[in-house]
């Protein structure tokens, strides 16, 4: 029986009284709920908490607002595509304190790993008998997301059977430690790291790696790509929007007071992760569990604890912005008003501000060692004075103070920051200082995201190092605190969006495709990113892969057309003959009548004209397309549905084309085995992380004669050397020997090869050479 515990209700009520009608700043009062709120297991019930300030501003009677629990009546199968279940329905009244309410509950089923929890959400019923819902978007787990029903869930029992006890224990330090930066990342995508496209498969991988790390075996190359690496950052794990005309997870049926119906749905948008709702941000996205458990979270953080050499875990996390479908889950004191992404949020807001900063919380407790923190520049809030906006840096204060609570030790995770302020004021990229936030903070191990690192990034067009040098030279001197490196989910999609008429570095390969690659998987880029440059490099294993990677996201309805428009260049650069003839790409789209790919490429080269000259006019659009003379291959006829489900396939067949699981037969060797062995060869020097001292140096060989060579010249606190040379663009160098280059340090002898790209040989050891576009060479030298 579920019913309502009087005793503990009772409790609870007045607890948030005494709390709220207390002395404290608001801010502070609200910080003392958020813990509470959601619903928690205490002792053997369920503790329910719901801020519920539009009742207030509706006017609804307290004796209309009920919390309604939804117990299945046969156990719903969570791996399954689709189902009806049928749900018992119990109303149990609930308490009104200020703007929240609440009540304690007997006869609630805890979610577990093993089990299926009950669902709940608030009911409240209006003036006419109407009922109306509210969701909790504090919810520990939300099998059919955000915006359906939550599952209460039995969070301790979760953390609790965690198995990375030890590595915890190991870390604690004083009353609170504080994480510093790892000495790499490796950044993922889950639904597109593995064939299985969960958090369960990626976790399989690791612990399968970590086997045969463990025994000494030699690794495929497949698995050398994720070999290495000090830490994982995973994009954004948290619930994203749904489908924006349908269908939904939970189509519910009512039959009544006490029953209805439900069907249910596995949920399976694609997204690239950004395009968050902010409810639910203390769980797990319910696409990336293969069970249908947050507690599979918590087992990749255990994966990568317990490896042969741990890893750490870093989860990014998006409290910038919320999309325009948030407004349909959270009520509207959550926002500030709307910006280019959807809404703002309203940081002012004291509960606001607690409940993002909980949620927050939560999230990291899974076991994160490290948060980066997406678009800190868009935390903003107006301040009426002074009549414009201004940066919350308090707010990103707070979110680097919480301190957090894992298997009895107590944290602060290290901080990085993407703030590309003054972003999107149009002269970012010349006085964006990207050292906001480093120079803002306490701690001094906060980072950010370098030039380099962030967006418009283009290594595959020439001229591109020079016209960057005075971002480089500003990475020399200052990038210590900096992630560098040139690949992550953000450079490799701005990549694949740049015109192909532009001067595009045609050294690199023979085919668009073999360019990109390259550029963004390149020897010489990386032999500076983790033998010259200070600060913590960081790969997006799409990149090192060389799988493609785009805006993925298939829930758009109104916009998706324009969307796709927007991405279809990305066929140029991504995409050739071969790949799309292969019976496992583009299916839907072939289906379509897109044949090949001389027959979509033509459809969007007209497209993207289309939706700007019809300033997106869907019907305009396909009424033009069906009369362009010869006919345009796909479906007919050629109406505003059918262009919807060419936007559609499109994103769908792109997901399945960026899976890094299906570019493994095309990985070289050579490529990832030297990546691997450079990642070692940071390990082994984590000093390198320093910014360049008096005695190092970093130049570029002049006069240029059409050659971009870098050299550096580093020196370990211990006396080691370490020297390299790396051809970024141009023509063949010469033969010339990189020792007898006039460089202070650089004299003498004692010089060993320890590292060289692919075509220098392995045979060389040292003397005269010729360098061509992406090959490079790392000496080092001991003291004597």
């Amino acid at each position: 029986m579920i019913d309502r515990n009087e005793t503990a209700s009772e409790a609870l009520r007045d607890w948030l009284e005494t709390t709220l009608n207390g002395t404290d700043a608001a801010f502070e009062v609200q910080q003392q709920i958020a813990p509470r709120v959601g619903a928690h297991l205490r002792d053997d019930h369920a503790e329910v908490i719901f801020w519920t300030p539009e009742l207030l501003e509706q006017r609804v009677p307290a004796g209309d607002v009920f919390l309604e629990c939804l117990q299945p009546d046969s156990t719903p199968d969570l791996t399954r595509a689709r189902q009806n279940i049928r749900f018992t329905r119990t109303w149990i009244a609930m308490d009104r304190v200020h703007d929240y309410s609440c009540v304690s509950i007997d006869g609630m089923d805890a979610g577990t790993r093993d089990r299926i929890g009950t669902f709940y959400r608030l009911a409240w019923r209006d003036a006419a008998g109407d009922w109306h819902h509210i969701l909790d978007p504090m919810a520990w787990s939300l099998p059919f997301g955000a915006f359906a029903p939550a599952e209460f869930y039995d969070v301790e029992g979760m953390l609790a059977a965690r198995t990375d006890g030890d590595y915890w224990t190991q870390r604690r330090e004083g009353e609170v430690a504080k994480f510093g930066p790892p000495v790499n990342i490796q950044q993922i995508h889950v639904p597109t790291a593995t064939a299985g496209g969960t958090l369960a498969s990626l976790t399989a991988l690791y612990e399968r790696l970590a086997e045969k790390v463990a025994a000494g075996a030699e690794l495929e190359p497949a698995e050398e790509l994720f070999a290495g690496y000090d830490a994982v950052q995973l994009l954004p794990v948290e619930p994203t929007t749904v489908y924006e005309a349908g269908p939904a997870f939970w189509e519910e049926e009512d039959h009544g007071s006490d029953s209805l119906t439900v069907d249910l749905t596995r949920p399976d948008t694609t997204n690239w992760g950004y395009d968050v709702v902010i409810a639910g941000m203390g769980t797990v996205n319910p696409v990336l569990l293969e069970s249908g458990r947050p507690d599979e979270l918590l087992d990749f953080a255990c994966a990568l604890h317990n490896f042969p050499r741990p890893k750490k875990l870093v989860l990014d996390v998006v409290f910038g912005h919320s999309d325009n479908q948030g407004t349909n889950v959270l009520n509207s004191n959550w926002f500030a008003g709307p910006n280019m992404y959807g809404q703002n949020m309203n940081y002012r807001h004291p509960t606001v501000r607690a409940l993002m900063l909980e949620m927050q919380r939560r999230k990291v407790n899974f076991g994160a060692d490290g948060v980066r923190v997406d678009g800190a520049q868009d935390f903003k809030w107006w301040d009426p004075e002074v009549e414009a906006m201004r940066h919350d840096d308090e707010y990103l204060q707070s979110m680097s103070d919480i301190v957090q609570q894992v298997a009895g030790t107590s944290y602060r995770p290290w901080f990085v920051f993407e703030d590309g302020r003054p972003w999107p004021q149009e002269d970012w990229e010349l006085s964006s200082t990207y050292r906001a936030v480093i120079e803002g903070q306490r701690d001094s191990d906060v980072f950010q995201w370098g030039p380099l690192t962030f967006a418009h990034n283009t290594p595959f067009l020439y001229g591109f190092w020079l016209s960057k040098w005075w971002r480089i030279r500003e990475i020399l001197n200052h990038g210590s605190n900096w992630i560098s490196g040139c690949a992550n989910h953000d450079t490799l999609r701005r990549g694949t969006q740049v015109d192909t008429k532009l001067n595009v570095n045609t050294r690199l390969g023979h085919t668009r495709m073999e360019i990109l690659d390259k550029a963004y998987d390149n020897p010489a880029i990386q032999l500076v990113t983790y033998a010259a440059f200070p600060g913590v490099p960081m790969d997006f294993v799409n990149a090192s892969a060389r799988a493609s990677w785009g805006f993925i996201r298939n829930q758009d309805d109104k916009y998706g057309v324009k969307v796709v428009a927007e991405e279809a260049i990305s066929l140029k650069w991504q995409v050739d003959e071969y790949s799309y003839s292969l019976p496992q790409s583009f299916p839907r789209l072939k289906a379509m009548g897109f044949e090949d790919r001389e027959s979509l490429v033509r459809f969007m080269e007209f497209l993207p004209a289309l939706v700007e000259v019809t300033d997106y006019d869907l019907n305009v659009i396909a009424k033009l397309l069906s009369e362009v003379d010869p006919a345009l291959d796909g479906p007919r006829p050629l109406n505003v549905s059918a262009l919807k489900d060419i936007a559609r396939a499109w994103m769908d067949d792109m997901h399945e084309y960026c899976n890094v699981a299906r570019h493994h037969a095309g990985l070289s060797a050579t490529q990832t085995h030297f990546n691997h062995q450079l990642r070692e060869f940071r390990r082994d020097r984590p000093w390198l992380r320093d910014n360049l001292g008096e005695r190092d140096r970093f130049d570029y060989r002049r006069p240029v004669d059409g050659t971009v060579l870098f050299t550096s010249l580093r020196h370990a606190p211990d006396g080691e050397q370490v020297f390299m040379v790396a051809h970024m663009e141009g023509g063949e160098t010469g033969e010339f020997d990189p020792l007898r280059l006039p460089i202070q340090g650089l004299e003498g002898f004692g010089w060993e090869v320890a590292l060289r790209t692919a075509q220098v040989g392995s045979d060389f050891i040292g003397g005269p050479l010729s360098l061509h576009d992406s090959m490079g060479l790392v000496y080092t030298r001991r003291p004597r």
